[in-house]
C-alpha cells in the first residue's frame, strides 16, 4: 500500500470542455468553413472586407477550475446532482478522459469501480473478464492466476462464472467487477455509486471489505447517499455545475448539500452555509457538533447559531432535553424517559405545521427522531403570524454507546412527503451519554446473559 506524505492524488485547476453541435452537419462546417475563412482572409482584406468568427457549435464546461487532494489514507467524498460532473471527474483522474486544462497527479496503483461492469466485455465468461479487467488494472498472468480462486470466491457467483457477462444480472456483474478490484492490490480505490447495487449479504461484504481498505488506502467515493459518505468519508467535495460548491468536512459539507435540495426542491431561497475553506488535516479527528456550555451535567445549552436554513416563515426559538418530569439531566446513561422540547414562532400564517427532531451521532448520523404529523394530520392545525408554540417529545432514550450527541430540530408545513421546511436547525444542541455497557454496539439492548457452564460440561 502507498506510504508517503505527499497527496494520493492531487487534482489542480482541473477544467474539461466537450464541443456540442446542435446538428450533424455542423460538426462538418465547423471542420471546414473557419479554415477556408482563414485562407482568404488576406485577399478579403485587400478587399476591405471582414470574414472568418462564424461557428457551427457551442462550449459545454463538464469541469471548471476544480481543485483538491486526496491523502494517503483518507477517504474524500465527491457529491453533487446528476449533471454536476462527478463522473467526469472521476474519469479523468483514472485516465480515460484527457482534460482541457489543468492536470491530475496520482501516486500509487488504481483501482476503480465506475459505471456498472465497465471494462468487461460482454460477450466473454465471467472467468476471461476477471482476466481482461485484472490485466487492465495492472496485474501480471501469473499474480491473476494466483488470485483466480479467491476473487471468484468473493464474487460468490457459482457456476455463472463460466457464462457470458451479457447474461448476468446487474448485482452479479457487480460481484464480479468488485470482486477484482478487491484482489489487485490497489493504493488507491475509486467507486462511483456502484456500492448500492447487490443484495444485503454482498453489501455488508463490500463495506466491511473497504473498512479495512481505508486502514492502508486512499478512497475517493462518489455518490448522492449523504449518510453513507458522512460515515466513510474524512472530507467531501461538492460540485454544482462542473464548478467546486463546498470543500471541507464531510458533514459540513453534506448538511450544506441537503440544505440546498431541500431549497429547491420547496422552492425557496437557499441560506445554507457555503463553506469553500481549506480543509482540516486529514489525521485530525472527526469534527464534532458545535456545543455551547453545559446546562447540566449531560446537556448542553441550546446553540441558536448552529448551521441552519429554510424559507424564515417560522424560527425556533430555544430547544432543549431533560428529564421527563422536568428535572434535569445531570448524567446520562441511556435508558432514561426524556423530553425534548422546542419553542418555535410563526413569521406568518402556517397550514398544518411539522415539528421534529432527529438524534444524530457525532459523525452526523441520524439514529432516532420524530415529528407531530401524526397527531395532529386529522385536525387541520393552523399558526397565525406571532404565535408561538411548544413541541413536545416524550421518549425512552436508546442505551446508545458513551459520546457525544447533537439534537436537530425542523419545523415544516404539509406532510412528511410533501413539505416546506421553514426551519432545520441542525445542532441546536448536545449531550454526552456515559453508557455502563462496552460491547461495541450503537445501540445496547438490555438481555440477560448466562452463561451455561453445565451445559458445556456435558457436551465435552
Amino acid at each position: 500500500m502507498l506510504m508517503s506524505y505527499e497527496p494520493a492524488i492531487s487534482v489542480s485547476q482541473l477544467s474539461k470542455c466537450y464541443t456540442v453541435y446542435t446538428a450533424p452537419q455542423d460538426r462538418l462546417k465547423q471542420a471546414i468553413v473557419p479554415r477556408l475563412e482563414r485562407a482568404v482572409a488576406p485577399m478579403m482584406r485587400l478587399l476591405g472586407k471582414q470574414t472568418g468568427g462564424r461557428t457551427y457549435c457551442r462550449q459545454h464546461w463538464a469541469l471548471r477550475d476544480v481543485s483538491f487532494s486526496v491523502e494517503a489514507g483518507e477517504t474524500l467524498g465527491v457529491i453533487g446532482r446528476n449533471g454536476a460532473g462527478k463522473s467526469t471527474l472521476l474519469q479523468l483522474i483514472c485516465g480515460t478522459l484527457t482534460p482541457t486544462s489543468g492536470h491530475v497527479e496520482v501516486r500509487g496503483r488504481v483501482g476503480a469501480l465506475l459505471e456498472l461492469g465497465s471494462g468487461f466485455n460482454p460477450e466473454f465468461t465471467g472467468r476471461e473478464n476477471v482476466y481482461l479487467n485484472a490485466t487492465v488494472l495492472g496485474l501480471g498472468p501469473d499474480e491473476i492466476d494466483a488470485k483466480l480462486e479467491d476473487i471468484l470466491a468473493f464474487a460468490d457467483i457459482g457456476e455463472y462464472v463460466d457464462q457470458p457477462i451479457k447474461t448476468y444480472s446487474s448485482g452479479m456483474a457487480m460481484r464480479l467487477a468488485f470482486a477484482v478490484i478487491a484482489h489487485v492490490n490497489a493504493d488507491i480505490l475509486i467507486i462511483d455509486e456502484a456500492l448500492a447495487v447487490g443484495d444485503a449479504y454482498f453489501q455488508q461484504k463490500c463495506m466491511r471489505w473497504l473498512r479495512r481498505f481505508r486502514e492502508t488506502g486512499s478512497v475517493l467515493f462518489c455518490g448522492h447517499d449523504v449518510g453513507a459518505m458522512i460515515n466513510l468519508c474524512n472530507r467531501a467535495v461538492w460540485l454544482e455545475r462542473g464548478s467546486v460548491e463546498a470543500y471541507g468536512d464531510a458533514k459540513n459539507v453534506c448538511e450544506a448539500y441537503s440544505a440546498s435540495i431541500h431549497a429547491q426542491a420547496a422552492g425557496i431561497t437557499d441560506t445554507s452555509p457555503r463553506l469553500k475553506t481549506v480543509p482540516s488535516h486529514p489525521e485530525e479527528p472527526a469534527r464534532r457538533p458545535k456545543r455551547n456550555r453545559p446546562l447540566a451535567g449531560g446537556v448542553f445549552e441550546f446553540n441558536e447559531n448552529s448551521a441552519s436554513f429554510g424559507s424564515g416563515d417560522a424560527t425556533i426559538l430555544h430547544a432543549a432535553m431533560m428529564a421527563a418530569d422536568g428535572s434535569d439531566l445531570a448524567w446520562i446513561n441511556g435508558g432514561e424517559e426524556v423530553e425534548v422540547r422546542a419553542r418555535i414562532r410563526a413569521n406568518r400564517q402556517i397550514d398544518n405545521p411539522i415539528a421534529g427532531f432527529i438524534v444524530k451521532d457525532r459523525l452526523g448520523q441520524p439514529i432516532i427522531g420524530d415529528n407531530t404529523y401524526l397527531s395532529y394530520a386529522s385536525e387541520g392545525l393552523s399558526l397565525n403570524s406571532g404565535d408561538e408554540v411548544e413541541a413536545r417529545f416524550v421518549f425512552g432514550l436508546p442505551f446508545l454507546r458513551s459520546g457525544e450527541y447533537s439534537v436537530t430540530i425542523a419545523i415544516a408545513s404539509g406532510t412528511p412527503l410533501e413539505h416546506v421546511q421553514h426551519h432545520w436547525l441542525h445542532d441546536a444542541f448536545v449531550f454526552v451519554v456515559h453508557s455502563p455497557y462496552a460491547n461495541g454496539v450503537m445501540v445496547a439492548v438490555p438481555v440477560t446473559s448466562t452463561l451455561d457452564v453445565k451445559a458445556r460440561q456435558l457436551s465435552e
